[in-house]
């Protein structure tokens, strides 16, 4: 717990807090260099935490922080059994958030989820009057369990609390509290029962993060561990505002113009008889190909990606890391992929190698230079 407190203090000293309004905050960052130290000094100290309850998935445990450190919400597939569940509550524990289990089945109605009025009677002058009981949505943290076994009226009450971060019911507007996550899960293998989810909400899920079994190895630690009296304890290392001071550093990490024309590329190179010529394995094995959000999300996670990696601008590579996550299920494959065997990352890892990021101009050159400062050359150099 001491690290807690010494991270708080200087994540604080970091961020020079102007305004504290929602969304329109302004933050000044003072230091690059520091900040995305501690900054990735932050990240370990969470991943150590979460590592005392789940074994292995180092890269779905990176991949759920990045889209926690960007303010996203993450779609989780996997068979049962993969500590799905486990592994969004310990997130929340890490963190003292709140947490929200939703637990999706065919008859699960949005006031379920969004909340209900209720009659309620004034004792003491004895008039009746309606009064809105919040549901399990408001909260920090929402685990929606098995999301595609509920009807498409209920994953739509969805599209407003994950995109707009409120709530809508009798007319009157309720604001969500702030960090708010949507970590969804699914099946993958049962298909009978279900109501795959519109292409409208995939697009609003930052990543898809996709859980395969554990190895041999990881799979005996996860019996020993599990099979003894003692438990693993989780401890909070951040408080919600300073997981909302941590998304202010994140957004603040700066990219050149020619990194983002690669990931505006990237996106672009998905879509099917557009303005650009999409390359072959997209004319031949896509339907649909990613929205305009890919790319937006790609920069957005190129910059988490590159501040815990100690980084303190973004580079082509971290774009191309986070590549998948992003992209996966913002495409949609037509009946030649499925006849060939072709998956939707087999397309994006097809696509990767063919579009090749551009060098940089000495225009772009010059204003990084002008914010990154000398000290940025240092931590590239480490």
């Amino acid at each position: 717990m001491g690290y807690t407190r010494r991270f708080r203090a200087r994540i604080v000293s970091e961020i020079a807090v102007v305004d504290e309004p929602d969304h329109a905050a302004t933050r000044v960052l003072s230091d690059p260099e520091a900040a995305a130290r501690e900054v990735k000094q932050a990240y370990a100290c969470i991943a150590d935490e979460i590592r005392k309850v789940i074994v292995g998935q180092d890269r779905v445990i990176e991949e759920m922080l990045t889209v926690l450190f960007c303010g996203g919400h993450a779609l989780l597939v996997g068979v049962p059994g993969l500590a799905k569940t486990l592994l969004v509550s310990s997130i929340a524990q890490t963190l003292s958030l709140e947490f929200s289990r939703i637990q999706f089945t065919p008859d699960l109605m949005p006031s379920d989820m969004t909340g209900t009025e209720v009659i309620e009677e004034d004792k003491a002058s004895g008039s009746r009057g309606l009064r809105f009981v919040k549901g399990p949505i408001f909260a920090n943290v929402i685990l929606a369990d098995e999301i595609n076994r509920t009807p498409p009226k209920t994953q739509a009450a969805l599209l407003e609390s994950m995109q707009e971060r409120q709530v809508t019911a009798g007319g009157r507007r309720y604001l969500l509290p702030r960090p708010f996550f949507v970590l969804a899960t699914q099946n993958p293998i049962e298909q009978e029962g279900t109501y795959p989810l519109p292409e409208a909400q995939l697009d609003r899920f930052m990543f898809n993060v996709k859980i395969n079994y554990p190895t041999a190895e990881q799979e005996l630690e996860v019996v020993q561990r599990t099979t003894v009296v003692s438990e693993a304890d989780v401890q909070a290392v951040l408080t919600g505002q300073e997981v909302l001071r941590v998304q202010q550093l994140v957004r603040q990490v700066p990219v050149a113009d020619h990194v983002i024309r690669y990931a505006v590329s990237v996106a672009r190179a998905t879509r099917v008889g557009g303005a650009d010529d999409a390359p072959d394995v997209v004319q031949r094995y896509l339907a649909w190909g990613a929205g305009p959000r890919a790319s937006q999300y790609l920069i957005l996670a190129a910059k988490a990606r590159a501040i815990l990696s100690g980084a303190t601008h973004v580079m082509p590579e971290h774009v191309r890391e986070i590549a998948l996550p992003v992209i996966r299920h913002r495409i949609i494959t037509n009946f030649n992929a499925e006849a060939d065997g072709v998956s939707t990352d087999d397309i994006v890892n097809s696509i990767l190698e063919e579009i090749l990021p551009e060098t940089s101009t000495s225009g772009s050159d010059t204003r990084m230079d002008a914010v990154l400062k000398p000290s940025t050359r240092r931590i590239e150099q480490e």
